[in-house]
């Protein structure tokens, strides 16, 4: 039970519906390179690790310029000794955020490994997945797929108005689904990197899988400044084993040096 717990706090932070297909993304794009965000992971009053999200340089993917997000969950000290994580997703979206080119994701959970990368042939209306080099065969995709983490940044780019849907199709490489959410209304928010105005957005989970699809009032929200920077502060979920919540706790700005990258494969040509 307390490893399927730490299972759902590490996947909060992927687990975002995203936004409109037809709205008019804003002049400007509310990340850029450097920028890093850190979160407390907790189950009910107790510390279980971090998260961070990090916006990366643009990189060259087969003479595409890409943005480059990247997504660390580790757990800590303490829970180390019980079922120690280690997961790194890389994901790599158009230079316009017309939808994910590639999706790389080390799982590293107690004894459990994936190694996992999506490709996606936008223009072939395809994604290819594989684990440790074994592929599967290539679903098909609408246009503007994303994967589960570029998502959450394209839909940071959408103008977000109280009381309405958004929408947009995602992809793991292995299913395809049109995520939905609720924008509701707004609220102050205090976490331990300040107090922020945030709007409260609230995916469906009615199709997403695992203890989300056990629980019949399974929840998830999260909150995002209501700025230009559309920056999540807070993510909580209720699901039938317990509360879990991520709270922002360090922004880094522009300066913030990023690790290095990991190799980058190229897309196969079919």
């Amino acid at each position: 039970m307390f490893k399927r717990r730490l299972g759902i706090l590490a996947g909060l932070l992927t687990l975002l519906a995203a936004v409109e297909i037809d709205a008019a993304p804003p002049p400007e794009m509310p990340f850029e390179p450097g920028e890093k965000l850190t979160f407390n992971l907790r189950w009910g009053v107790f510390s279980a690790g971090t998260a961070v999200l990090e916006v990366h340089p643009m990189k060259d993917i087969d003479g595409e310029e890409v943005h480059h997000f990247s997504l660390t969950v580790r757990t800590n000290a303490f829970v180390d000794r019980i079922y120690k994580v280690r997961d790194r997703i890389d994901a790599y979206a158009g230079g316009a955020m017309e939808g994910s080119t590639l999706y790389k994701k080390k799982q590293r959970e107690g004894r459990h490994e994936r190694d996992i990368v999506v490709t996606f042939d936008r223009e072939g209306g395809y994604a290819q997945y594989s684990n440790f080099g074994k592929e599967d065969e290539p679903i098909e995709i609408e246009p503007r797929t994303f994967d589960p983490l570029s998502v959450f940044y394209a839909f940071r780019m959408m103008p977000i108005e109280e009381n309405s849907r958004v929408e947009l199709y995602v992809s793991d490489g292995r299913t395809l689904q049109l995520g939905e959410g609720r924008v509701g209304g707004r609220e102050t928010v205090r976490v331990p990197a300040g107090e922020f105005d945030a709007v409260l957005v609230e995916p469906d989970m009615r199709d997403v899988g695992g203890v989300f699809e056990e629980s019949d009032d399974a929840t998830l929200r999260i909150w995002i400044s209501d700025d230009e920077r559309r920056i999540p502060v807070r993510l909580s979920s209720k699901v039938a084993v317990g509360s879990f919540y991520a709270d922002l706790i360090e922004i880094d700005g522009e300066n913030a040096a990023p690790p290095p990258d990991p190799p980058v494969q190229p897309r196969r040509r079919r």
